[in-house]
């Protein structure tokens, strides 16, 4: 580990992002950076389980991708970057996973914005 880092993982709500994550989830990454592209996308859509598998993903991070666990997946080494991926796709905002990151529903997280009606 990057002794810069040394500790950060004590504090709550942190989750470093280092080499060690990014090869654990390197399949998962690789596969949501792939929902960009319409022949990726399409077969996700059509079977989300089916295109998981296709891809060769182990259980643990299809159930992720299928029961939407977008805090474990950052935990577990995927960059919010490529949340965003699966979010367009599936019609999720930023700020809906936002609400979900902090455990609130989306109208009571909108209530702390400065903009409250944002959509």
């Amino acid at each position: 580990m990057n002794r810069q880092l040394e500790g950060l993982e004590d504090l709550e709500g942190t989750y470093p992002f280092d080499i060690r994550q990014s090869y654990r989830a390197r399949k998962l990454n690789r596969f949501l950076w792939n929902l960009r592209l319409a022949e990726y996308r399409a077969p996700f859509v059509a079977d989300e389980a089916k295109a998981c598998r296709d891809a060769g993903l182990s259980d643990f991070e299809t159930d992720l991708v299928l029961e939407r666990d977008w805090l474990a997946m950052v935990k577990y080494g995927v960059p919010m970057f490529l949340i965003e991926k699966i979010a367009r796709v599936l019609k999720i905002t930023n700020l809906e996973i936002y609400a979900i990151f902090r455990g609130e529903s989306f109208e009571d997280f909108l209530k702390t914005r400065r903009v409250p009606d944002a959509r």
